[in-house]
């Protein structure tokens, strides 16, 4: 019987360092030596779920290829929109958890892109926040793959290849058209998202896990030895 899937991404920004507490700062600054080290700090506050928040999420199934993108777009206007058979759909932080959670229920296998690293953790510790229940376990054991293939994990070997390598290079090796072609990295997310550029992230955040599928498949079809 063949599993349920859902590939998932998300976009993070960081919150303004200056709404912390001066304890909070002192603590983010602590180890920063020098007026750049500040400055990067600062700079990678979306990085954690402590200090950051998901601005979108997008999902996609393999199988029926069937997807979404749920999105923060506060202070506006914008209202759900269809583009290429993707619903895009502008809702709250909860929101956006409360959705995922809601689609994650109906699947038996999540694919990710360095999901366990990084997306997984924080969409668990910001539903934590929000006190929104999780339907489905992101974070079974690491080596099964039968819960969760993390792709970053799967094609590094678990480590052993010691140069890892970006989403953008693994699509650039195999022939998939990244994310990153249209001009939006993540590194564009917190000031696309500061000049209100939402539909931009939503519609970046969409194409990663196109790219994301797309590398599964090849994952799938030719790094994996045949089934017995």
């Amino acid at each position: 019987m063949s599993m349920s899937r859902l590939i998932f991404d998300i976009e993070t920004v960081g919150a303004d360092f200056e709404s912390f507490d001066a304890t909070t700062q002192e603590y983010l600054l602590s180890s920063a030596k020098t007026p750049e080290e500040q400055d990067l700090v600062r700079d990678r506050m979306g990085f954690s779920p402590l200090t950051g928040e998901i601005v979108a999420i997008s999902i996609l199934n393999p199988d029926t290829h069937k997807g979404a993108t749920f999105f923060q777009a506060p202070e506006s206007n914008l209202e759900p929109y269809t583009k290429d058979d993707v619903q895009y759909v502008p809702s709250t932080e909860k929101e956006i958890l409360q959705r995922f959670w809601d689609a994650a229920r109906y699947y038996d296998q999540f694919i990710t892109f360095n999901g366990r690293a990084f997306d997984a953790p924080f969409v668990i510790v910001r539903s934590a926040v929000h006190s929104v229940h999780p339907t489905r376990d992101l974070m079974p054991n690491r080596y099964s793959g039968e819960g969760h293939v993390d792709l970053f994990d799967r094609l590094s070997f678990f480590g052993a290849v010691r140069k890892t390598m970006s989403l953008h290079m693994w699509c650039q090796a195999f022939g998939i058209a990244s994310s990153k072609a249209d001009g939006v990295t993540g590194d564009d997310v917190a000031r696309l998202f500061m000049e209100k550029k939402y539909t931009d992230i939503a519609e970046y955040c969409f194409r990663d896990v196109v790219a994301t599928a797309e590398l599964f498949k090849i994952w799938e079809t030719y790094m994996q030895p045949p089934r017995r």
